[in-house]
Order: structure tokens, then sequence, then C-alpha cells
């Protein structure tokens, strides 16, 4: 029986992917800000200690609406985020617009070679509720370190990459890709999640 509890405990740490059936895994997700998207996810929200791997067909498509939300609850609650190597300099008056105290937002400026390992390193310090980077060159090992140093840091985790990655494995939590919806509207299809089977439905993200 002790092996019996020992495996029930790892399936509970979800430190173990169990094949064939999913582990009951409780819906103790961060929530999204978006009602619809936290129904679709099982875990009722973005992975905590995790990384959320966002797929792109180009900047602004409404991934910062998608992230901003969160980041408002956040930095409304005291809490710091952390934006890595950003690929434009974010309108400081949307931010605010949208909730986001700027007083608790720090931009990380870093070259290319050096924003991966700030992205890292940030993840890791347990200074930071989210950080958010764009990782250009980002293989397979390089994410893995960004997933563990997430639940290192006990952090949110969100990769802004382009979606040409979205064939290519990656150990982030949770996988959303930007696609167009019939109605030519951008839709967000999870192609992976922690917790369960990807939903088939898409989310639309409104606009308000």
């Amino acid at each position: 029986m002790g092996a019996v509890v020992a495996l029930d405990t790892l399936l509970a740490a979800r430190t173990l992917w169990h094949a064939g059936r999913s582990a009951a895994i409780a819906a103790d997700g961060e929530p999204t800000g978006h009602a619809a998207l936290d129904a679709l996810l099982p875990q009722g929200g973005w992975p905590r200690r995790a990384l959320t791997e966002l797929l792109l067909p180009a900047d602004g498509v409404g991934e910062l609406a998608l992230l901003l939300p969160t980041l408002a609850r956040m930095t409304q609650a005291g809490s710091a985020v952390a934006v890595i190597a950003p690929p434009y300099i974010p309108y400081a008056p949307a931010w605010q617009a949208a909730g986001v105290d700027l007083a608790m937002l720090e931009i990380v400026e870093a070259a290319p070679r050096d924003a991966l390992w700030a992205f890292e390193q940030c993840l890791r310090s347990g200074a930071c509720a989210a950080v958010l980077g764009w990782p250009v060159q980002a293989d397979g090992p390089a994410l893995r370190r960004l997933q563990v140093a997430a639940d290192s840091g006990e952090c949110l985790g969100f990769a802004l990459r382009d979606r040409r990655h979205a064939a290519n494995p990656s150990a982030a939590a949770l996988r959303l890709e930007a696609v167009r919806d019939a109605r030519g509207d951008t839709a967000w299809q999870v192609r992976k999640c922690r917790g369960g089977p990807a939903p088939a439905q898409p989310f639309a993200l409104l606009a308000h």
C-alpha cells in the first residue's frame, strides 16, 4: 500500500503524467478575468506556478487584452509584474486604463541574447506574481527551465511566441494559439492544458 500512496501523492502534486486517464486535479487555477475562458480550462484559470505559452501569428492580435485583467488584479493587490524585453514599449495609459498599477510594473530591458536569462531569473526570484517574456530562441530545454523556474518562484509565466512553434514540443503547462473564428475575429484555441484534454471549443475575446 505504501507504493500506492506514494503514486497517488505524485499524481496529486502534478509531477507525474498518468497515461490513459487524467489525474483528478482541483480547479485551483488563477482566474483569467474572462469567465468563459475559466470555464474552458480544466483548472478554472491560468495554471499556478507554471508557464503558459501564447502562440501568435503576429504581435498585437489581442494577447495583451487577454492578460491585462490578471495583471491588473495582481498589481492592485500589491504584487509585482515583470515584463521582459517587450518588442514594443508598453503604452502606459492603456495599461493604466485597464487597471494596472504602474508602480508595481517592472519593464526589464535586455538584449535578445540576455532576454531568456532575465526571463528565467525573474520567474525564479519569488519577487514577481507574473512575468511576461517574448523568448525568440527558446528550444525544448529552455522552455523546461522556464517551467521549472515558474514552479520554483511560485509565479505565473507567460511566454509570447510565434505560432510556428506550435508543432514543437513544449514543457508549458498551458498552450493557447491565436486563431480566426468564423467571423474573422481572434479566438484562442487550447492546444495543451494541464489537468485534462484540450477543449475543442475556442475562446473568443469579445470587444467591450
